[in-house]
Parts: structure tokens; sequence; C-alpha cells
């Protein structure tokens, strides 16, 4: 297909190409090629690592116009000053960024560490991905999708026709969509490294990655899933995934924005991914999961949304959309799944949480927002990989608050 008729098929919701249509930049297949080789090489040779100096398109996204801070309390009313010193301390030398604690209502304590602030640009890795899923609760709410069943190919026309077009929306953000599982890869020439860093990323999704998978039955996670939301999002609203995060999220929330990453200029976000947002705005995600879909009296997700992603889907019990459930208990969390080999990759969880109701954001490196419904309670922690001494424990810090509330 053409890069002309990719962007016609892109317009055929008639609704979207009133608002929105992508501009035509101009760019060739050989310069597309190029800049892709470009990105490979910087992160093959390690000189980008896996994080943002690879990425070379970040973009401006903006926040409310005007940020709303949150209620603040005294710490000292809800916890002990033991267990704030032992989390902070335990934050402190797992390498961290921030650690926020937000109880009843108000924020009891915010730390930051090393050079951060409460405006600095974070990146998020995976806390993209549940930042997604509520884009799409909000695109539910407002109407312009119908159903977490509603068939993707109502969107992506592209895949109507083919085996394709039975996958889903709750099948994308579940992991469930049949699409290839995650995995190392090596080669330039790789599915996984074009739908990742190409400039037409979102194309080579579409039209190039594979299906090895009957839609709804296996769990596979995969980027691919994550950084489909937002050609979903563009093609359902008609407006850009960025615009429509400010619009719909941001604003309604009194969030700060921050930055993206667009696989060329003019054209598609990640949503899998990568964007940069201080550490409020990701602890406002998991607040409005906390208030069951409520901020302000105002009803942003709805209570059937958040039970639904708050669900396991088939094959892993630990699994919801965007999201982790910490019941049943689990030794070792991965985003890989259930069957992960004993030393594998995954985070090591000491003990069960001590309340069942407890589940989780869970980003590369141990960026993660931990929510209890029961405790009207929300502990995120964003920074980079902690070393291996004393190195992550998914049950600490959770239960560290949640023991002291006991007492």
């Amino acid at each position: 297909m053409t890069l002309k008729r990719f962007l016609m098929a892109s317009c055929l919701i008639a609704s979207a190409c009133a608002t929105h249509v992508e501009p035509e930049t101009g760019l060739s297949e050989e310069a597309a090629e190029a800049i892709y080789l470009q990105r490979f090489d910087a992160l093959r040779d390690r000189t980008g690592t896996s994080g943002l100096p690879a990425y070379d398109n970040l973009k401006p996204m903006a926040g409310a116009a005007e940020f709303e801070p949150l209620a603040r309390a005294s710490a000292e009313t809800v916890f002990g000053s033991d267990t704030l010193e032992a989390a902070t301390s335990y934050a402190a030398a797992n390498n961290s960024s921030s650690l926020i604690i937000w109880k009843d209502g108000a924020i009891v304590s915010e730390t930051y560490f090393g050079d951060a602030n409460a405006d600095t640009l974070l990146v998020s890795k995976s806390l993209a991905k549940p930042l997604s899923v509520v884009a799409v609760g909000r695109a539910l709410q407002e109407g312009y999708i119908t159903s977490l069943d509603q068939p993707m190919a109502d969107f992506i026309h592209e895949w109507q026709g083919t085996p394709k077009e039975t996958i889903r929306i709750r099948d994308v953000l579940g992991m469930h969509s049949g699409l290839l599982p995650q995995a190392a890869a090596f080669e330039a020439d790789n599915v996984l490294n074009r739908a990742y860093l190409h400039p037409y990323h979102d194309r080579v999704i579409i039209e190039d990655y594979p299906m090895v998978a009957e839609p709804g039955e296996v769990y596979a996670y995969s980027n691919a899933n994550g950084d489909l939301i937002a050609p979903l999002i563009e093609r359902a609203t008609g407006m850009g995934y960025a615009d429509w995060l400010t619009q719909a999220v941001f604003e309604p929330l009194g969030a700060k924005g921050g930055e993206i990453w667009f696989n060329r200029d003019g054209g598609v976000p990640h949503s899998g991914c990568c964007a940069m947002l201080p550490a409020d705005t990701y602890l406002r995600l998991a607040v409005l999961l906390v208030q069951n879909g409520e901020w302000e009296g105002e009803a942003l997700l709805s209570p059937e949304f958040i039970a639904e992603i708050k669900a396991p889907g088939p094959g892993f019990p630990n699994a919801g959309m965007g999201l982790y459930l910490g019941t049943p208990y689990s030794p070792r969390l991965s985003p890989g799944g259930p069957d992960i080999e004993e030393g594998g990759y995954g985070t090591p969880q000491s003990e069960p949480f001590l309340r069942d109701d407890v589940f989780f954001f869970d980003g590369n490196s141990n960026q993660v927002a931990y929510m209890v419904p029961s405790e009207n309670l929300v502990i995120l922690r964003t920074g980079s990989w902690p070393p291996e001494e004393p190195g992550w424990d998914n049950a600490v810090l959770p239960n560290l608050f949640l023991g002291d509330l006991e007492d």
C-alpha cells in the first residue's frame, strides 16, 4: 500500500476526516527507512539505550489550562513517622525519582530524589499503557466507542475481511489480541523492531504485524497492542491522540501535560510507551481508578468500565487491562505472563499484599502505582532500574503502609 492510499484509508470514517486529517509529510520510503535504520543502530549500539535519548521526535503535549493542585494533609495524622522514614529510605536506595502517598482524598507525603522535582517530566515507559486505557475509557464515556467488545476493525478498516477483523478493543487492552508476543529482536528487518522504531510504526503494526493466535484466547504481552490505541483513538474521535489526552484526560483531571514521542513530524504518537509526564499526573490516573472513575463529582469513567479493566482475562489471573491484580498472590510478577521461568524477568513479591483488593500499574524499571480502594490509598513510585541490592520487592511499600493502618 502506498503512503497516499494508507492516508486515504485512515480517513474512511467521515467524522474523523471532518476534524483531523493526518498531513502529508513528504517523507519518502527511502527517507523513512534511513530514519528507521538510524534509530535501530542507536538502540543496538546502546548510544541511545532503550530510553528517551533514542526518541528523536518528542513533541509538547498540553496539560490542563489551569493546573489544580491536589489537596494536602499531614502524614503524621495517618501514618507513623517510622513508616514514612522506612518507605522513603527504601525508595531512595532503589534509584527512585519520586515517591508520593495519597490517602483519603489528599497527598500526605511527596518526596523527590536527585535532580527530580514536581515539574520534572518522567519517562512513563509502560505507565503509558494505563494512560491509553483511560483514554479509551473516556472515548467510551463520550460515545465515540460503543463498548469494549466493539471490533477494532470498525476503526482499523484495513483489518476488515482479514483474520484480524475479529480482534475486539478489549482483546487489545488486555493483551489477548493474538498478535505476536514481545521478545528480544536483534535484526533490523525484524517486525518487532520496525513496529517500535519505524517512522510509520502504526502502518507496520496495522499492515505487517502477524497474528499468531485466535483473539480472546491467549494472553501474550506485546507493545504493539499498546501502540494500537493511538490510531484507534484518532480514528474514533477524529482528534490527534495527544490532543485527546489533553482534552479528555488531563483537562478534567486538572493535570499537567508534558511530551510524547511521535513516530515522525505530522505522524502518530506512541501510546504503548514513552510519554513524558510529571509524577503528579501519573498519580491522578491511579486516584481516578481508586475513586471508581469519579473526579470532583463527575463520572469520567463508568463503574462498569472500571470493573471490566480490573477483571482478569484468560490465561493470566493477575492481569487486567493496563494494570495488574494483587490477588491471587504471585511470588514473581512478569508482564510476559504467569509461566515465567524461575530466575527470569519479573518483579519478586516476598509475601501477599495485606489487602485482597490491591491492584497496580507497573512499568519497566518498577515504575509502579499501587491502588487500594478499601483504604482509599495510592502509592506511586517512579524512577530508574533498582540496583540488585536491596532490589525491588512489590510487597514492601504497600505492606509498610497497610501494616501501619492495622496497628
